[in-house]
């Protein structure tokens, strides 16, 4: 797939470095431009995160303060405008040019507002956000291309200062257009293969891995996974850990006990109830993510299998309510909030003509009643005997 660079806003700036073809991957939101020369002398260049560091002030304040935006106190004016003199920040030239055009708009797009996990994650991201003195346009795609492409152009034309995308998959689609146009943007939970863009993602493979010794110690040997849809990079980045850390575990990597579902609370359904049909069924199972696990959860009420007794269950994202389930969920968490607030922070240093790095947060399992009691030796009883 062709990699598609990212030139926006630096393209007059002949000494600014070259980025590799995917930004490098970082545990925080440092940002290192060139060097450039202060009086005579090669200095790194400033960014506006050093301003706001200096002036004791937030990205979002200090971008506020450097656009003009009135919505800003007089003391941290002040501040902010002693931080530019005393470091010689120079914006670029190009982000200054577009002050005069700007929305005081972001655009936010995920794919199902649905899942508890998007939810809170465009929750902290319009807060964050309008701690900056920008408001938030959502977008829906519904796990779907074509919303996805929908939102984007009408996104383009409502001429938003930034965007922030969790992508449906893996096509490019209007994606493109935000390049070609020059808009600022940037990935969150999911990146696009060839598509060089700033982004926040999760360490997936701590957690699960975590999360699958937990369950061997158990004496759990055959664990059913219900997987994302591998037309993402989350699905494809969590399966891919399952399978390593199984492996790692020396526990079956029968191919049957997976089950390959789309992120909706149907596909966690109906694994569960293909998964549990096997002559030799799972005695453990592992939801990619908070909406499959929903389904799960369900499909095994209806068969009348008690979690954290009859099977084990422990389930990707930890949403607010899986802990107040009976038993409460084994989760493995990362924090929606941090993600919500980076990408923002993100977007920020865009606008201003910077080029942050990328930010991947770490995942860990939280121990809950679900998978809290170890395996009794007895396989969980198929529906059909169940009937008998």
């Amino acid at each position: 797939m062709e990699t598609i660079p990212w030139k926006r806003f630096h393209r007059i700036r002949k000494t600014r470095r070259t980025r590799a073809s995917h930004p490098r991957q970082s545990t925080s939101t440092s940002t290192r431009a060139p060097t450039r020369t202060h009086k005579g002398v090669a200095v790194e260049a400033v960014t506006i995160k050093d301003v706001a560091a200096l002036a004791g002030v937030s990205v979002g304040t200090a971008s506020r303060v450097l656009s003009g935006n009135p919505a800003t106190s007089a003391d941290a004016r002040d501040r902010v405008a002693a931080a530019v003199a005393e470091l010689d920040y120079q914006p670029n030239a190009q982000a200054r040019a577009l002050r005069s055009t700007r929305s005081n708009a972001l655009g936010l797009l995920v794919p199902d507002v649905r899942n508890p996990f998007f939810a809170d994650l465009a929750h902290a991201a319009e807060q964050a956000a309008l701690s900056a003195g920008y408001v938030t346009l959502l977008g829906n795609a519904n796990e779907r291309n074509d919303q996805q492409d929908r939102y984007l152009d009408t996104l383009i034309s409502r001429r938003v200062d930034g965007v922030i995308v969790a992508p449906v998959g893996d096509d490019l689609g209007r994606l493109r257009a935000l390049i070609e146009r020059e808009v600022p943007t940037v990935l969150v939970d999911r990146t696009v293969p060839g598509l060089d863009l700033p982004s926040v993602t999760t360490d997936s493979e701590s957690g699960i891995r975590q999360a699958v010794q937990h369950l061997a110690d158990l004496g759990h040997t055959r664990i059913g996974y219900i997987s994302g849809p591998q037309a993402t990079s989350t699905g494809r980045d969590r399966f891919a850990a399952f399978t390593r850390a199984v492996a790692e575990a020396g526990l079956s990597q029968d191919p049957e006990l997976v089950y390959f579902g789309d992120y909706q609370a149907a596909s966690g359904s109906a694994g569960v109830h293909a998964l549990m049909q096997l002559a030799s069924p799972p005695t453990a199972l592992l939801a990619a993510d908070s909406l499959m696990a929903v389904g799960a959860i369900s499909i095994l009420h209806r068969l009348g299998m008690r979690i954290g007794t009859d099977i084990a269950l422990v389930a990707f994202d930890d949403i607010e309510w899986f802990a107040l389930l009976n038993p409460a969920l084994s989760v493995i968490a990362h924090s929606v909030e941090d993600m919500g607030r980076i990408a923002v922070d993100l977007l920020l240093q865009v606008i201003a003509g910077e080029t942050p790095e990328s930010v991947v947060l770490p995942s860990e399992l939280i121990v809950r009643a679900s998978s809290a009691t170890p395996i009794t030796g007895t396989a969980p009883a198929t529906p059909e005997q169940r009937s008998q």
